[in-house]
């Protein structure tokens, strides 16, 4: 088994890839700074644009960053999100999947084979 050397503050339980499909015309300066900006962020693996299908793939560990983290400096810099039905879809559910992976991150875990607290010695 092949083992990935993360940045820090990502782990790989909480490691989920996305792709953003960008509308052309695409301003590859903006472009540039916004994804300078974005690998600046606490918790992104890595980025990168696909220039052949104007894709930006990015992974990152949701329960320390969202989706909408990464959005909100692409429109920052004005770099339009393609609002096609597909897109949309791709972006409910990921953030569906971010929210999930947050909660569980933050949930602590139980049984009912425990011994009642009061009864530990």
């Amino acid at each position: 088994m092949k083992h990935k050397e993360h940045r820090l503050g990502v782990s790989e339980v909480n490691l989920v890839t996305r792709h953003l499909g960008l509308k052309r015309p695409i301003n590859t300066e903006k472009l540039t700074e916004a994804i300078a900006e974005i690998d600046q962020l606490y918790g992104l693996d890595d980025i990168a644009f696909v220039e052949t299908s104007d894709r930006l793939d990015f992974s990152y560990d949701a329960s320390r960053l969202c989706l909408q983290c990464v959005e909100d400096i692409l429109i920052k810099f004005g770099i339009p999100i393609k609002q096609d039905w597909w897109t949309r879809f791709k972006e409910e559910y990921y953030l569906f999947v971010d929210q999930n992976v947050k909660d569980n991150a933050q949930h602590e875990p139980w049984s009912c084979h425990r011994v009642p607290p009061h009864n530990r010695k």
